[in-house]
């Protein structure tokens, strides 16, 4: 249990510090273009690492900790939330939208590209 937990920690830190570094992104007048990266970028590796057949340590380290520190999901619905109230719901409809959908597909692209690898 430990060893696992520090795996997590290891991935976390790591991911944390890759989020941050994309924050001056969000930034944008648009859009928060350093959070819609993390999440889409992010659903693509999760989908890849869950598909390849990484080993169990491995998976603590990249997809709990690292994913889990790396994408943004209480920052896409609160970016959402400041978006409605300073720009109107049609801006916040756009960003949850292109998030979910390419979200998702990047995860699906993600999981054949690791099934392909393995």
């Amino acid at each position: 249990m430990l060893t696992s937990c520090l795996w997590v920690a290891a991935g976390g830190g790591l991911g944390a510090i890759a989020r941050y570094l994309l924050s001056p992104w969000n930034r944008g007048k648009f859009l928060p273009w350093g959070t819609l990266a993390a999440n889409l970028s992010g659903s693509f590796l999760l989908g890849w690492i869950s598909a390849a057949g990484w080993g169990p340590h491995a998976l603590l380290f990249t997809g709990t900790g690292f994913m889990g520190a790396y994408t943004t999901f209480s920052t896409l619905h609160w970016e959402s939330w400041q978006m409605v109230q300073e720009q109107g719901i049609s801006r916040a409809v756009i960003y949850l939208g292109t998030t979910y959908t390419l979200g998702i597909l990047g995860a699906f692209a993600g999981t054949v590209v690791g099934a392909g690898v393995s």
